[in-house]
């Protein structure tokens, strides 16, 4: 009578064993994978976060030295002749001009604004005020209009009661001759036609009455 046996192939069984091994590997992997990706996208983002947030500030930071009412910037025209300019009057009269070499032989405060700058809108009836005082002093205010629309530089004068004269500088380009940066930024000249300083910010009644006084 023959003995039937059963053999186990221990091969076979060693085999399904490297196979789900390898198959659970396979698994693991892409996880893995997606985790490091996910971490080094949030790494990323909050480098570019902070980046985006560096920058804002500095947009946002007002100029140096702005409460103490000293410049660090240095201005390439101080000490020199301004730039000469004829632009169109803002004014509701067809046809006139604003030139600067007609007021040659007199100080002037040249004020660059414009009428949606929050700053130049706190800056204006200062402007008005002081100007009512210096004009008998034979000083002569003139504010530029920068790249604005005459209407709404019209409404700006209405608005904060401006009477000196004003000149509208629609391309912009007679704000660059000068380096303007910044709005509002007003330069003080000599009745030598030289500029002897610049404020290139809102400016403080203290610091608007000094520049006056340093062309008397």
């Amino acid at each position: 009578m023959e003995t039937n046996s059963v053999v186990t192939d221990d091969t076979d069984n060693t085999n399904y064993t490297d196979d789900a091994t390898q198959l659970g590997q396979k698994l693991q992997q892409p996880k893995s994978s997606r985790k490091r990706r996910i971490i080094i996208f949030a790494v990323v983002s909050v480098i570019n976060a902070g980046l985006l947030i560096l920058l804002w500030t500095q947009l946002l930071t007002p100029a140096p030295n702005a409460g103490n009412g000293e410049n660090s910037v240095v201005d390439p025209l101080k000490g020199h002749r301004p730039p000469n300019f004829t632009l169109a009057a803002l004014t509701t009269k067809p046809g006139s001009v604003l030139n600067l070499a007609s007021f040659k032989g007199k100080a002037i405060v040249l004020n660059f604004w414009g009428a949606t700058c929050v700053p130049c809108q706190e800056e204006a009836p200062m402007l008005q005020k002081e100007w009512q005082h210096a004009q008998v002093q034979g000083i002569v205010f003139i504010g530029v209009d920068f790249q604005d629309v005459q209407s709404d530089g019209l409404s700006f004068l209405q608005k904060y009661g401006i009477t000196y004269p004003n000149a509208l500088d629609t391309s912009g380009a007679t704000a660059i001759n000068y380096g303007v940066t910044y709005t509002p930024t007003t330069y003080f000249i000599n009745k030598q036609g030289i500029v002897v300083s610049s404020i290139p910010r809102e400016m403080t009644a203290t610091e608007l009455q000094n520049g006056i006084k340093s062309l008397i």
